[in-house]
């Protein structure tokens, strides 16, 4: 409404306010005639009658500001007496009305309009009542010494510029002057102000978050969800389901728009990075009137929204239920879950209900606002419907709360309210569920039955909407607690009303209903504003959404994010490995725009894959995708590559930790340390230990660009479990598991970098941990372990490399113990007798170099059987057993083996050609094993790799040009080297392919090999399979040399054979053959 030549709006609602608050001064103007001045107009009119200034003054307001009780009073021919003193008193309220500011400016033209000329007795008339009013008012005991014109005109007067101030001033001070009635009344008015002045435009950025704070739930019951075994593993991957298939044709360059379409790869590729649960935003039928509204708003392109359906079917654009099945159990055999919304707020405007039972929804019959037109198309696919959103709609100049439903078989037209959260505008393609009615909440729980049937994880849509204390301030407001929904002030309800309608929690009943009929199903709310802890402690959801990790920590809000998880761990630690952890969501911008793609970024996943709860990651997020998808895209606009750099530090930094969530999904074992710098805490850092039965974790985080240095020694408080308002803390080194004893030590591996860290358990007792870390860098402890140093290994390792990182540590120890081996083998080390050995394994050696290399083991063997019995416990249990060395045999071996070289450079096939490199380490180490008692080729190994040649020989490694992994290679070989013979009769040698057979089923054998079976077949490494062929032919020579056994042909014939059998041992022996014969 305007007034005539202005271009302002009158406010309806400060409209209505000037109206209660006309009728609250007529209400308190009699109650306070009532207490002494009840006949004041009366003996006041005489005087006014006999002046013709005041008389015409008087007859001139009521004509131009007529009342029209009065003008019905005056046909019935009522005493002209008494109607002259109602139209004094109403004069009198005018004048009250005109000393108010606030009024004035809301209804002027209803007031006070501009150019209306009074008449001059006007101002004596006022002056008038007003002297007598003053002299004469002040007995009644409600005035407090005030008369009536200062008493009601005092909120004006204390609140000139706003209404609202004062009726809120009113209902404070004057309560006991009103009756229970224009109370509410002035509520309501209140309200409706307050929905007129709520700014409902696109909301701005987002104000600080509140620290999670559980002062409203200490009087809330507990009564968390069970979890199934596989719930806390969870990590889950979300995509957009349209856009993800767009994507995907893309990349594997062919048409791919169904769900049974997805290529096998990108489901490996899930498994392989840790994902165990599938969130497909966008399965359901979508409205057709949400796709046609974003149309004519300017999109041709947009699709539906996500979240305004039609029904509870897969849409039949993406294979419907068919092609969902197929992608479900290739998921299944993966470990993969999918996940799916469910939207219970809501359903698109034209959703099926609508039609149906428009019961369901919250209506009226009227609009709520004069305003509203419905003259835009007709959205309706339904031809006994018609369905129009409000006209401004499609040029953005208002965001209406209501479409228009015109059932047309009987001409009902119903106003029903989109969906709304009360936070800025109305999601204009859906209409909003009413919780009151229970056939709607016995409807919805049936549609979840429904969901759950088909998806183990259920994400509900925005579910904290659905909260008893959110459905009553959303949609049916206390008086004077209306608002945050324009046109719902005319629905105030009181608590006992509202709580009749609906008793209980919705989702407690849902839950409870879910854990009875479909049992193993993990449900996930959508829940902000400070619900978390209740929707999980008290309504039962298996998780809730966690957006303070997402907002805190992109924002470095450290204290704040730290300081909720304190309150969390005092109030009740079960809440914390509820939440769901999330770096963005599809509302929210993306990854890689609010933390970068460094240092920073991988710091907070890190985080992300290391708290309690479920990690969830966004589409595009691992790839580096900068594009943030709506809702209503059905493909990405952007042409975007995978980040490989982004991709590939995933693969280092996190993928492995999500591998291994059971170490931090749960918070039996989960304690908070404050890092402490010279008595001041660094809230940057986030430190936190963390594990599984035995097995601990630490994580230490740096939140912020600058270095930063401090020490962890004891936890923050944390609820004992099972006790009620108790708490306790924990010492670092008791939270790790670790015994206060002199001689332990505590082995850290750091999973960011790979090094291992050493530290005496003591020191860790009384100091705590010292440490600094740079700017955002994240350091991931785990296989954390207390040794006991019975040897003195670990004191001697410990005070090389203090606190500094061992790139190996068990090999680090293990040669400081092997050191008085390694000295008794210094000889054998030098690179003398290596070139010595070398001669022999090329065939260039000469009789003296083969005595001069039997000399110097024969000096070594006597130093071993000289020493060994002082060696310590523990290096002998290392070694096994001392043997006495068969001098004339080996000898004799020395020889067969010279020989042997020497005739195969003549022979025009050099069999070991490709391995002359290996053959000279490997006879070295065969030497080097001699002096030790080994039973089988898996012992010779065994004591192979426990006095790791690869370190022992190092300098002869490097002459053979032999990496490390290839000279412990060449060292199992020389175990089969030194065993192998034992293993064949000389009866078997005449058959290579027996022979080859009887080792393959040696396992120390079939590891060497890596003979492995896949899909029904037998497979071998190729180049493994020849060395295992040579050094097998040179065993069996040594042994069988005097009986003539010929280790070229041997080695030849089962050569051939390997180059035509493709891989597969059963082919190199002849086994497939053999079944065919059978056959």
């Amino acid at each position: 409404m305007k007034e005539e030549g202005k271009s302002e709006f009158v406010s309806a609602a400060k409209l209505h306010a000037t109206s209660v608050l006309h009728l609250l001064y007529q209400t308190v103007l009699t109650r306070l005639m009532a207490e002494g001045q009840s006949d004041f107009f009366t003996r006041k009119i005489n005087l006014i009658n006999s002046n013709d200034e005041l008389k015409k003054a008087l007859d001139f307001y009521s004509s131009v500001f007529p009342s029209p009780v009065l003008e019905e009073r005056r046909k019935k021919k009522e005493s002209p007496v008494l109607l002259e003193e109602e139209d004094s008193r109403a004069f009198f309220i005018h004048q009250i009305m005109l000393n108010n500011p606030a009024m004035i400016s809301a209804c002027r033209a209803f007031i006070n309009p501009e150019g209306l000329v009074y008449p001059a007795g006007t101002a004596s008339l006022a002056s008038l009542l007003s002297a007598y009013i003053k002299d004469e008012s002040r007995n009644g005991k409600a005035l407090e010494d005030e008369d009536f014109f200062t008493l009601l005109t005092k909120p004006a007067r204390l609140y000139p510029n706003s209404l609202s101030e004062q009726i809120k001033y009113i209902i404070r001070e004057w309560a006991h002057l009103l009756p229970d009635y224009l109370i509410d009344i002035l509520k309501q008015a209140l309200d409706f102000i307050r929905e007129e002045e709520k700014d409902r435009g696109m909301p701005g950025p987002p104000g600080p978050m509140p620290v999670t704070d559980y002062s409203e739930e200490m009087n809330e019951y507990e009564a968390f969800s069970d979890d199934s075994n596989w719930m806390p593993r969870v990590v889950m991957m979300a995509k957009c389901t349209l856009v993800w298939l767009d994507q995907l044709s893309k990349m594997y360059k062919r048409e791919i728009t169904r769900l049974d379409q997805i290529p096998d790869r990108e489901l490996d590729l899930l498994k392989e990075r840790g994902f165990t649960a599938l969130w497909l935003i966008g399965l359901w039928e979508r409205s057709d009137a949400s796709k046609r509204i974003k149309n004519l708003c300017g999109n041709p392109d947009a699709e539906a929204s996500a979240y305004s359906l039609k029904d509870y079917d897969i849409s039949s654009q993406i294979g419907g239920w068919e092609a969902l099945d197929n992608l479900r159990q290739r998921c299944k055999v993966r470990g993969i879950r999918l996940a799916s919304d469910m939207v219970p707020n809501h359903t698109g405007l034209d959703g099926n209900w609508v039609y149906e039972h428009p019961d369901y929804y919250i209506s009226q019959d009227w609009p709520p606002f004069p305003s509203y037109t419905y003259n835009g198309p007709d959205l309706s696919n339904n031809p006994d419907f018609e369905v129009k959103i409000e006209d401004h709609y499609y040029d953005r100049t208002d965001a209406a709360v209501t479409f228009r439903l015109v059932d047309r078989r009987n001409g009902k037209v119903r106003y029903v309210f989109h969906g709304n959260d009360g936070t800025s505008m109305p999601w204009n393609d859906t209409a909003q569920l009413d919780y009151l009615n229970p056939e709607t909440r016995e409807a919805v729980i049936q549609k979840i039955i429904h969901v759950a049937k088909n998806f183990p994880i259920i994400r509900f849509d925005a579910a904290m909407t659905l909260a008893k204390r959110h459905i009553q301030r959303l949609w049916y407001p206390k008086l004077g607690e209306a608002g945050d929904i324009a046109g719902r002030a005319a629905h105030s309800m009181s608590n006992e009303n509202f709580n009749a309608s609906i008793p209980n929690e919705f989702w407690r009943e849902v839950v409870d209903r879910i854990a009875s009929e479909v049992p193993d199903t993990l449900l996930l709310a959508e829940a902000f504003w400070m619900m978390e802890g209740y929707f999980v402690r008290t309504l039962g959801m298996h998780r809730v959404y966690n957006s303070a990790f997402m907002n805190m920590l992109k924002n470095q809000e450290n204290e704040k994010y730290r300081l909720g998880i304190k309150n969390t761990l005092v109030f009740e630690p079960e809440i914390l490995k509820r939440y769901v952890n999330f770096m963005n969501n599809p509302d929210e911008e993306t990854a890689i725009a609010q933390f970068g793609d460094g240092d920073r970024y991988f710091g907070v996943a890190t985080l992300l894959a290391t708290l309690p709860g479920l990690p969830m990651v966004g589409h595009g997020q691992i790839e580096g995708y900068h594009e943030k998808y709506g809702m209503e895209y059905k493909r990405a606009y952007w042409d975007e590559r995978p980040n490989d750099y982004l991709v590939g530090e995933h693969y280092r930094r996190i993928f492995p930790l999500f591998k291994r969530r059971y170490l931090f999904s749960n918070v039996e074992h989960f304690n908070l340390y404050d890092c402490y710098d010279n008595g001041r805490v660094e809230e940057s850092v986030y430190a936190y230990v963390n594990g599984e039965g035995n097995e601990r974790t630490l994580v230490l985080y740096n939140n912020r660009y600058e270095r930063v240095y401090g020490n962890i020694k004891t936890s923050v408080p944390k609820k004992v479990r099972g006790k009620e308002n108790e708490t306790r803390t924990i010492q670092l080194a008791d939270n790790l598991g670790l015994s206060f004893r002199a001689r332990r030590y505590v082995i850290f591996e750091n999973f960011s970098d790979g090094l291992f860290y050493l530290m005496p358990s003591i020191k860790l007792f009384e100091e705590g941990l010292s440490f600094s870390l740079n700017g955002y860098e994240s350091r991931v402890y785990w296989n954390i372990r207390e040794v006991e140093d019975t040897d003195g290994a670990y004191e001697i390792l410990y005070n090389t490399y203090h606190e500094r990182g061992i790139r190996d540590i068990n090999t680090a120890i293990a040669l400081i113990r092997l050191r008085p081996l390694y000295s008794l083998f210094d000889i054998m080390r030098s690179r003398n007798f290596y070139l010595a050995i070398k001669k022999i394994a090329d065939g260039v050696s000469t009789i003296q170099d083969e005595r001069a290399m039997l000399l110097t083991c024969a000096e070594v063997y006597t130093k071993i059987a000289e020493v060994y019995p002082s060696f310590d416990d523990v290096l002998k249990a290392m070694l096994g057993d001392y043997t006495e060395v068969d001098a004339k045999l080996m000898i004799q071996e020395v020889k067969t083996f010279s020989s042997l070289m020497k005739r195969k450079n003549a022979n025009a096939l050099n069999i070991w050609a490709d391995f002359e490199d290996a053959l000279s380490f490997l006879l070295l180490v065969s030497v080097a094993l001699r002096p030790f008692k080994m039973e089988s080729v898996a012992d010779t190994m065994k004591v192979a790799d426990q006095i790791l040649p690869e370190h022992m020989f190092e300098d002869a490694a490097k002459e053979a040009e032999l990496e490390k992994d290839d000279a412990r290679l060449a060292s199992h070989a020389a175990a089969i080297f030194l065993k192998a013979g034992d293993m064949i009769s000389y009866k078997e040698t005449k058959d290579p392919v027996k022979v080859l057979s009887i080792l393959a089923e040696d396992d120390a054998v079939k590891d060497f090999a890596v003979i492995n079976e896949y899909q029904g077949i037998k497979w071998y490494n190729k180049e493994r399979m020849q060395l295992l062929i040579l050094v097998s032919a040179l065993s069996l020579k040594l042994k069988y040399h005097k009986r003539g056994f010929d280790s070229d042909a041997f080695a030849s014939i089962l050569l051939n054979r390997e180059m035509k059998s493709e891989y597969q041992l059963d082919r190199l022996l002849g086994k497939d053959k053999e079944e065919k014969d059978e056959k």
